[in-house]
């Protein structure tokens, strides 16, 4: 029996020792020198650095459109989008137009002069581009323009197969509606 307490004695013993000792981590899995090679050069190859470089694209969130009256304004884009307006601090109002807000800002009310128009047109997807030429054609905002030899104010499937019409409000930004599912990505 005294041999059966020392081996108890002695499993406890290495047992307590095996409690007490660091853990090792598991071993590591070989890779094998075939894909450690491919590696090494994957990290120096130029090609993969400038695609990672192009993975932080900026994103366009917001864009403005200057007006001098924010309340005919905020009225206007209200009745065309069909959709409020958020008031915000700055004589701003913001509209929810997919991933990008519209900003529409009174610049006079800011101190900042006569509002200046858009270069060019604003360009927004719609799926229902019949209702919102209606809203147009009522608020009267319907571009006079030609645009590659057709009326810009009326829907007309444009040379690039863009089913889209043309808009402005009384401060001159311009503006494009385009029907969903014909937009041309160029």
């Amino acid at each position: 029996m005294a041999e059966k307490r020392t081996v108890t004695k002695k499993a406890a013993k290495k047992a307590a020792t095996k409690k007490a000792a660091p853990r090792k981590s598991a071993p590591r899995r070989a890779i094998p020198k075939k894909a450690v090679a491919k590696k090494a050069i994957a990290k120096k190859s130029p090609a993969k650095a400038a695609s990672r470089r192009q993975a932080d694209v900026p994103s366009l969130f917001r864009i403005n459109v200057e007006v001098g009256n924010l309340d005919d304004a905020a009225r206007f884009y209200e009745s065309l989008l069909g959709t409020p307006g958020r008031r915000q601090a700055g004589s701003r109002v913001y509209f929810e137009c997919g991933p990008v807000t519209l900003q529409v800002v009174d610049v006079s009310a800011m101190g900042m002069g006569v509002p200046h128009p858009a270069a060019k047109a604003l360009y927004f997807t719609v799926s229902d581009l019949d209702a919102l030429f209606k809203r147009a054609q009522a608020l009267g905002c319907l571009s006079q323009e030609m645009v590659h030899g057709a009326r810009g104010g009326a829907i007309t499937v444009r040379p690039w197969g863009e089913r889209s019409f043309y808009a402005e409000d009384r401060w001159l930004n311009p503006l494009c509606f385009v029907e969903a599912g014909t937009i041309y990505p160029g």
